[in-house]
């Protein structure tokens, strides 16, 4: 019991690292906002896959890989996972350098309701009354948000469904967090390097970028892979509708970030429905934490 707290406990310390690296981004891509979006994908799955493979050469793994390699059923659900997480780099990117933060940050409100969700209809994972309460409110504010942005809707909704069914995936996938996103990450590279060649050649080393900004692009393999490990681990280690609650920190730093620093337009009707996601995340959080006390207790 003590070990399986303790792994609870790294399980939040990794996924709480993880949304408070991908709240941040909307502030990266601005930076390198004048490489184009699929490019800008292209780049951070090739740099990140250099990063993996010298991690896990340096960590000798690499007989981990080659087994998990020789495992179709692996490789199935790698592959699906590797295409999902390719849609939502490059649609998010899209978003936030053609100024709809707050919609991105809406597809993540939104991906928490589809990762409970998911673990309630596909993985059969309890969820208590005041839970089901609370995930009803964010549900009812997601959806008045998702009518007053109906132009812009098909962003929020693949953010949504792709990243919830990439955590469903790689949960239900019994591979570790590093060599998961290795696989995934050499299922996306010849992708990525065909589109880098398409550009041009010079391409591949960030083209005729400055120094400054071909650093950015190369510190995009640290930015993606680190994320992605701690969400690895946390996916295997957290029940999927507590990290669905979680997954609120996030977009509301998205949110904040597009509202506060770029100046992107926020209409009464979207507060309003924020202010009601959020009252359903207090609501789910408090609950957590008075089931938790009350399980210390017993």
């Amino acid at each position: 019991m003590d070990h399986h707290r303790q792994d609870m406990r790294k399980g939040y310390g990794a996924a709480l690292g993880a949304y408070l690296v991908w709240g941040m981004l909307p502030l990266y891509f601005r930076l390198v906002r004048a490489v184009g979006p699929v490019e800008i994908v292209a780049q951070r799955v090739l740099w990140s896959m250099a990063l993996l493979l010298l991690v896990i050469i340096v960590g000798r793994r690499l007989s981990l890989l080659r087994a998990h390699l020789a495992s179709r059923a692996t490789m199935l659900a790698l592959s699906a996972s590797a295409a999902l997480i390719g849609v939502n780099w490059v649609v998010y990117v899209l978003a936030v350098n053609n100024g709809h933060i707050l919609e991105a940050s809406l597809g993540y409100f939104l991906n928490p309701l589809v990762s409970v969700m998911l673990g309630v209809l596909v993985l059969k994972e309890p969820l208590r009354r005041m839970q089901a309460v609370a995930v009803a409110i964010a549900a009812i504010g997601a959806a008045n948000l998702a009518i007053s942005t109906l132009d812009t809707l098909w962003i929020s909704v693949v953010l949504a469904l792709s990243f919830g069914f990439y955590g469903l995936v790689r949960k239900s996938t019994p591979v570790d967090a590093l060599t998961g996103l290795s696989i995934e990450t050499l299922f996306l590279a010849p992708f990525a390097l065909a589109y880098l060649l398409y550009l041009g050649t010079a391409a591949i080393l960030g083209g005729d970028s400055s120094i400054g900004l071909w650093a950015l692009i190369a510190a995009s393999g640290v930015i993606t892979s680190v994320p992605l490990l701690l969400f690895g681990y946390a996916a295997r280690s957290l029940p999927l509708t507590r990290i669905g609650v979680l997954q609120y920190i996030a977009p509301t730093m998205q949110f904040l970030i597009g509202l506060l620093v770029f100046r992107e337009p926020l209409e009464t009707a979207k507060l309003a429905s924020f202010i009601i996601i959020w009252a359903g995340l207090a609501l789910f959080t408090w609950d957590a934490v008075r089931a938790g006390g009350a399980r210390r207790a017993g």
